[in-house]
């Protein structure tokens, strides 16, 4: 199924300093970041960024530390406003939003997971979960009710009337899930939600998610430095460097066909084999012989088959339906490319 585009953004450029205007046309006519901050001391956090995030997908934006991924997720919901660009949600632009249509974007449309729990300490998981729906004004029963439902969704059924200091990090984590889902809002943005984790429960965390987006089809865009979590989450990934989008693409898209230099050092370390599947690297045609690779395969657990044929390998949808051929020739360009 093709989803329409659910957020779209349109040149958005951003420059933190005391005149970002003059420092942007300065940056559109050529000047370096590195540039621009010594002899401006303005800041260029984003520069022309354009993206479109299918309803119903999850999107990741990954970068390193000064990348400005943080920076954009912020733009989503108007915590920072850019300096230039359209920030778009259903084809409506959220900056021209007055304030009592950012507030009610921000309760109903949107909702936010950050890096650091930010919970209530004083008050239990059901507090902090039904927070927003009970200051929204939503009776206590029926947040109570949406409450155990979420609190159940992420895992934790039982500890409704447990602290935060009575949690470990990942279950802390499983909380601020649960308090942004409560909303039922359409848009979830998640600014590194699980770094602070440590990395079996982050993996749980990882999986978790995927489960639960599985069921309930949000959109989401998910902020992250690790290119691992980017291709186990991502439905696509944009890679940002010093606030330039550098490449959008599935996993297996940015893998195989890296747009530059730099984005090839990223993925370089990446066993392509385990990401990338038959379907992805599938050409037209029929194969030779009686055996049959489906598109959902790995390479990695085609090689067999690929090792002991010299004749092109039929592949085929879950369905049945023809995705093409494979080579072993095929597939030792795909993955040599980098």
């Amino acid at each position: 199924m093709a989803y329409p585009f659910k957020i779209r953004v349109e040149h958005v450029s951003k420059v933190f300093g005391p005149d970002p205007q003059t420092a942007l046309a300065k940056v559109n006519a050529g000047m370096s970041k590195t540039d621009l901050l010594v002899q401006s001391k303005n800041v260029l956090g984003l520069h022309d960024i354009n993206l479109n995030i299918r309803a119903g997908e999850t999107f990741v934006i990954m970068g390193l530390s000064g990348s400005g991924k943080s920076t954009l997720i912020r733009h989503f919901n108007r915590l920072i406003e850019p300096t230039a660009g359209r920030i778009l949600v259903d084809d409506v632009d959220v900056l021209t939003l007055n304030e009592a249509a950012l507030r009610a974007f921000r309760r109903k449309k949107i909702s936010m997971v950050f890096q650091r729990f930010a919970l209530l300490p004083h008050k239990t998981v059901m507090e902090n979960v039904i927070y927003g729906l009970v200051i929204d004004g939503m009776p206590k029963a029926q947040a109570q009710a949406k409450g155990t439902e979420q609190i159940t969704l992420v895992g934790l059924a039982g500890f409704e009337n447990h602290y935060p200091g009575q949690l470990s990090g990942g279950m802390q984590q499983r909380v601020g899930l649960a308090r942004a889902l409560a909303t039922d809002a359409e848009i979830l943005l998640m600014d590194e939600a699980f770094s602070a984790l440590d990395p079996l429960i982050r993996h749980d965390m990882q999986l978790q998610l995927r489960d639960i987006q599985a069921r309930l089809h949000k959109t989401i865009v998910f902020i992250t430095h690790d290119l691992d979590e980017a291709l186990l989450i991502g439905d696509h990934i944009a890679i940002l460097k010093d606030g330039l989008l550098r490449q959008v693409g599935t996993g297996p898209e940015i893998l195989v066909a890296p747009a530059d230099d730099y984005v090839a050092r990223f993925v370089r370390d990446v066993n392509r084999a385990r990401i990338v599947t038959c379907g992805d690297l599938a050409a037209p045609g029929q194969g030779v012989g009686d055996t049959v690779l489906t598109s959902e395969q790995t390479i990695e657990s085609a090689y067999a088959a690929l090792a002991s044929s010299d004749a092109p390998i039929t592949v085929r949808h879950a369905n049945g339906d023809l995705a093409g051929v494979l080579t072993r020739q095929r597939v030792f360009d795909a993955l040599a490319r980098t």
